[in-house]
């Protein structure tokens, strides 16, 4: 028995939330790859540098995916910090 049922709530925002996120996010992933500019095409074809070993690298656009993972991780640290604050809870 839990005399505390604020701690039920938060552990489950904390175990559904971010895999409702994350399975909308790698959805999204999924259906666009990468932001679309004018030059994004020329900008994954043309080769920038060669690296000794032949490894070649380009200066491709940054894949979408990658922004909202990274955006989504630094939200949730975010609010999860403030809401602990808030609420007062004791770690």
């Amino acid at each position: 028995m839990r005399f505390f049922h604020l701690l039920n709530f938060q552990h489950v925002m904390l175990y559904l939330f971010p895999a409702l996120v994350f399975m909308v996010v790698f959805g999204v992933g999924l259906a666009y790859q990468h932001f679309r500019g004018k030059d994004a095409e020329d900008r994954k074809e043309r080769i920038t540098y060669r690296f000794a070993d032949g490894i070649e690298d380009r200066d491709a656009p940054f894949p979408l995916i990658m922004v909202l993972i990274i955006a989504g991780t630094v939200a949730w640290a975010f609010l999860y910090i403030l809401f602990t604050g808030l609420l007062e809870v004791k770690i």
